[in-house]
């Protein structure tokens, strides 16, 4: 009944001229709230972050992360309504993270999502969190429409993508191992940096050069990438100069893992430009705020007639705001429409 319902609600939804939607984020570490109008402004955008919490372990721990999301969740999304100047009443949908994510995070948005959709008897749109690091360039955008490739870096995805209108995403490259956000931890942790290890290697970077070679693109010819060689290759570099009690050149370390993680993938993405004829490359994910990424991909993207697109800073890591645009869109398209039996899911395809 209730599904049968919504979707009426949601042919009416499809004509009405402004469609807000709430969205919910709780895939790992963030606890996010936003308040969007028609996929595009953003009427508020709350962000908990747990960065402290799991500075002290290294990195994230999924047990935590999911009791702070149930002990944050509430607060974020009254915070969210004040800063809106918005009630519940005025939400016309709830678009919410099903996956991929942290199974116990994401339950805790799943079922917060659903409680609130069921009891203001509204829509329940399912977001897919990977394509909806795309969407944040739509906000940031405002005139941005596919198609056009994306290339999607963060700390549990790497992938190029083909992204041919709102619903209709290829995937043309991936990474076979570790994310590169999440290599970039694991670099940071071993040469004692801590986490989260993206804007540290960043910053240490800006003072050494790329003049350790750890090893080279296996995938050079393809659209893939891996950075699991890459990082083992750093680690065996320490622990050997560690063994032989050498000092550690923290800035060479950080300047030449850097480049040697980023720049391929640069050139895949631009060389995927020319091969599908498009003009246009949006970057999405936590790893799209990195200071050397943004500038060598905009050097090189002017130089081979590509417009390169970012996100702006605050909505490069995981946020409410793109799960309520991708919802919005969603919703416009006929897809995502859920029940309250919607189940959270580690791992999903693009």
């Amino acid at each position: 009944m209730y599904y049968d319902e919504m979707q009426k609600k949601l042919n009416i939804l499809q004509k009405k001229k402004e469609v807000i939607v709430l969205g919910i984020e709780t895939s790992c570490d963030e606890t996010s709230c936003a308040i969007v109008k028609n996929g595009r402004v953003v009427l508020s955008n709350v962000i908990s972050t747990q960065i402290d919490i799991h500075t002290r372990f290294g990195g994230v721990v999924p047990e935590v992360a999911s009791r702070n999301h149930i002990l944050a969740i509430t607060n974020v999304l009254d915070l969210a309504l004040k800063q809106a100047n918005m009630t519940l009443k005025d939400i016309d949908a709830v678009a919410v993270t099903y996956g991929a994510g942290l199974i116990g995070a994401l339950m805790v948005g799943v079922s917060f999502a659903k409680s609130l959709a069921f009891s203001l008897n509204i829509p329940l749109i399912a977001v897919n969190h990977i394509r909806a690091h795309i969407s944040a360039n739509y906000i940031t955008h405002k005139d941005l429409t596919p198609p056009f490739i994306g290339l999607i870096v963060s700390g549990g995805h790497t992938a190029i993508v083909k992204v041919k209108d709102y619903m209709s995403y290829k995937t043309i490259g991936s990474t076979l191992d570790d994310a590169i956000g999440e290599a970039y931890d694991k670099v940071a942790r071993v040469i004692g940096l801590g986490y989260p290890g993206g804007p540290k290697i960043d910053k240490m970077a800006k003072n050494g050069k790329n003049v350790i070679k750890f090893s080279k693109d296996s995938f050079k010819n393809s659209y893939d990438c891996s950075f699991s060689g890459l990082k083992t290759a750093v680690i065996n570099y320490v622990n050997s100069l560690n063994q032989k009690g050498k000092e550690i050149p923290k800035e060479d370390i950080c300047a030449s893992f850097q480049s040697q993680a980023v720049l391929p993938l640069i050139e895949k993405s631009l060389r995927a430009c020319k091969e599908f004829s498009c003009d246009k490359l949006c970057v999405a994910g936590g790893v799209s705020a990195n200071s050397f990424l943004r500038e060598n991909i905009t050097k090189l993207g002017e130089e081979r007639g590509v417009k390169v697109f970012f996100p702006e800073f605050v909505l490069c890591t995981d946020n409410g705001a793109m799960i309520a645009s991708l919802g919005y869109f969603n919703l416009m398209n006929n897809v995502g429409l859920s029940d309250i039996n919607l189940d959270a899911v580690s791992n999903i395809s693009l």
